[in-house]
Formats: structure tokens, C-alpha cells, sequence
């Protein structure tokens, strides 16, 4: 039973009959029969490509459902849209909590609104699960222990492309281009961090805003720069514009993407693979749009998922298959919680993982918490795409990351 209600923060009214009534269907007392979850998604506004992570968790909730539930109870997925404002996220969060009654949140997206609801959901002891952000601020185990994260930490995901840059492009020039948000912030200082004394390689950098209008303008300016080495740090709709303008300038560098960025449907393709080919990037998740991965059982159950239960015109989308494979992870906590659904046996168990593996994870990709550590998922693999794959080279890379230190 999933409930998604959109709303105008404005007015705090629902857009559609549907959403009003979703509304009121959400806001029954709960019961013994079933899991009510809570979540906050940028369904509008300028991150709204992500939105998809929670449609995906909705219908992967549906999918549970209709198998009977999970030790006999249904779970009622209740998610809303917080148009990227973490006030919104604040307010939304609180409703979730004091009026329908949630048992828990779960895969909320975005750093800046997961930190504003951070202090509250901690006071209450709401857990607060597998937040859609590799901020390691949000995996403090001693500080915020209802609080934990779940996809590799951004900041070292920047270190990893720092030492792939020493380790095959020792002495080359570097530019940057990166969003001018908590999210590329926190990747680029992984990239100052990984270079240490060699950030003089590194030109310029350029930050860009969501909606950046300049974009051929910042391209232009990192090409005269003369540099080897092009990273980029920010979201797919704008990488692939990127790489397109890069290559009607005729300048070919060495691409370098995030992990968000490094999808085929979603930015490859549309850059054009001619232009994408050669861009490397760090992954933990398949690409749905890899064909080296259409003989792989796990992916033939995606896709057949989407089939069944998402039905949305492609099946290619990355960020809908991370909220698929983060609401696998959620169904193992609340499957080892037996017949207790307390919040406190929901956090023990998602603290209590040993190598789980989800299904669409890269090979060797597992999951491991303890009390002590709340970061899930400490492994990436370099790929680089070859104009109609990614490729993995190199060993799987554990990141360095050391929960509770001081920065």
C-alpha cells in the first residue's frame, strides 16, 4: 500500500483529488498489520530527476505486497515531495511522524534536507534509514545512532578519482567542473584531499548552479585552460550536456564523472556514445542500461519488476534502480526483525547486517553495519565506458573513510 502526496508547500494543499485523497488514506491510525514507512523525495523542482529512487521504492513495496507483506504484515509506503527545500523536508518529515504515525523514514533524498531532519528524528528516536546521500555527516554512529546512511561516502568517492589521476595521469592538468551545492562540494574536497600537494595540477575550477544557463560559457573557458584531465561533479541531465558541448568545441580530455552521472540512458547516450566514449567513473550498482548485463539473473528480475509493477516507458533508469536496490536492503532489515517491528529492533537489525549483497550491486559489493559502523556500502569499482559499456579495471576499492573522525 503505498501513498505518494504531492504537495504545494505554499499552500500545503494536495495538487490532485488523488493526492487529497492519498492524503486521507495515509493518515489512518496504524495498525498491527502493517509497516508504515515514511519518505521525502524531490518529485518537482530542480532535482527532480531523482525523484524516480522513490517511485521506484513505492512500487518495490507494491511488488512485497502483493507476495504477501513481509512476516504477514503489508507495508504502507507513505512518501512525499519536498521540491528540494529542506524546510519543506522539516515540516514533511514532522507530519510523516506525529500524524500518520510512520514507523520509521527511510531513503529520504538529499543532504541539506536529511541534516535538517537529523536533530529532530534522533530527539524522538525515529529511525532513520539508508538516506539517498553519500555525506558521511549522516553516518555518525555515536552521535546520531537513529541515524544511517547507505550508498559509499562522496567524499570518498572524490579520493578514489584523485588517485586514479596520480596512479595513470601522474603530472597532468586538471579542470573541474562542479555543482555548487553541499553534493559537489563535499566530492571535490575528496578530490583536494586525494591530491594533496599536487592540487597546483588542477587549473581551474568552475561551480555551477542547477539550471545553469552558462554552461557553453564554463566548457569554453576550461578548454583554453589547455588541461589533460576534465572532471565533472554533479547530475546526469547536465553531465551529458558537458560532454556534447566538450565535443562540439573538438576538445577530447579525459573525462572523469561522478558516480551519479555515470549512467548510460541518462547521460551517456544523450551526450552521444561517440562523444561519451572513454569516461571513466567510480560505480557499486549496475547500469539497467549496460548490455553486459542482459544475461544477468538479477537484472532480468528488474526488469521484469518494472514490468509488473513501475511500468514506465524505459527501464533504463539508474536512479530508479538505486531506490530499487535500497528498498531491497530495507525489506532484509525488516525481514530479520522477526515479529518485532519496535523502532528500537529495526535500528538493532539494520545495525546487524554481515555481508548481504543486493542483488543489483557489482559483483563483490556487499553490506556490513555494526553499531559502531553505520556506513553500509565501503566499496566501489572503477569503470570506464567504451562507447556501449562500462568496463571495470582494477581491484574492488574499499574507501577510507573512518566513521567518527575528526575533519
Amino acid at each position: 500500500m503505498r501513498v505518494i502526496g504531492r504537495m504545494l508547500f505554499v499552500a500545503m494543499i494536495a495538487l490532485t483529488s488523488l493526492g487529497a485523497m492519498s492524503q486521507q488514506r495515509a493518515e489512518q491510525p496504524a495498525n498491527d498489520q502493517e509497516i508504515r514507512i515514511g519518505n521525502v523525495m524531490p518529485y518537482s523542482g530542480p532535482l527532480s530527476e531523482f525523484g524516480a529512487i522513490g517511485q521506484a521504492e513505492a512500487a518495490y513495496f507494491d511488488m512485497i505486497n502483493a507476495r504477501g507483506g513481509i512476516s504477514g504484515r503489508k507495508i504502507r509506503f507513505i512518501t512525499r515531495d519536498d521540491n528540494s527545500d529542506p524546510a519543506a523536508a522539516m515540516e514533511l518529515t514532522r507530519n510523516l511522524v506525529e500524524k500518520d504515525d510512520v514507523q520509521l523514514m527511510f531513503g529520504s533524498f538529499g543532504t541539506p534536507g536529511n541534516l535538517a531532519t537529523r536533530w529532530y528524528l534522533n530527539e524522538k528516536k525515529i529511525p532513520q534509514l539508508f538516506v539517498a546521500s553519500g555525506d558521511e555527516e549522516l553516518s555518525q554512529a555515536r552521535a546520531f545512532p537513529w541515524t544511517m546512511g547507505w550508498q559509499p561516502p562522496f567524499r570518498s568517492e572524490g579520493r578514489i578519482y584523485a588517485n586514479y589521476i596520480q596512479a595513470y595521469y601522474p603530472r597532468k592538468k586538471i579542470v573541474v567542473l562542479w555543482q555548487n551545492d553541499q553534493f559537489g562540494r563535499t566530492l571535490y574536497k575528496g578530490i583536494q584531499e586525494g591530491l594533496g600537494d599536487l592540487n597546483r595540477q588542477i587549473l581551474v575550477d568552475i561551480a555551477f548552479d542547477i539550471g545553469d544557463e552558462h554552461l557553453e560559457g564554463h566548457v569554453a573557458v576550461l578548454k583554453r585552460a589547455d588541461a589533460d584531465i576534465f572532471v565533472f561533479l554533479g547530475v546526469p541531465s547536465t553531465a551529458s550536456k558537458v560532454i556534447k558541448l566538450a565535443a562540439s568545441l573538438n576538445w577530447h580530455p579525459v573525462f572523469i564523472v561522478n558516480d551519479a552521472s555515470a549512467s548510460i540512458a541518462n547521460a551517456m547516450a544523450p551526450a552521444g556514445l561517440e562523444n561519451s566514449s572513454g569516461v571513466v567513473s567510480a560505480a557499486f550498482l549496475k547500469d539497467p542500461s549496460d548490455p553486459a548485463w542482459k544475461d544477468d539473473p538479477a537484472m532480468k528480475n528488474w526488469f521484469a519488476f518494472m514490468d509488473k509493477f513501475y511500468q514506465v516507458e524505459s527501464a533504463n533508469n539508474s536512479a530508479a534502480l538505486y531506490g530499487y536496490a535500497a528498498a531491497e536492503a530495507l525489506t532484509q532489515v525488516l525481514k530479520q526483525c522477526g515479529d518485532d517491528f519496535s523502532r528500537d529492533n529495526i535500528m538493532r537489525q539494520a545495525a546487524s547486517l554481515r555481508d548481504y549483497k543486493p542483488s543489483v550491486a557489482l559483483p563483490s559489493i556487499k553490506m556490513n553495519t555494526s553499531p559502531d559502523s553505520y556506513l553500509p556500502i565501503k566499496q566501489m569499482r572503477l569503470v570506464q565506458f567504451d562507447g556501449r559499456s562500462w568496463q571495470p579495471f582494477g581491484e574492488v576499492i574499499e574507501t577510507a573513510f573512518t566513521e567518527g573522525a575528526k575533519r
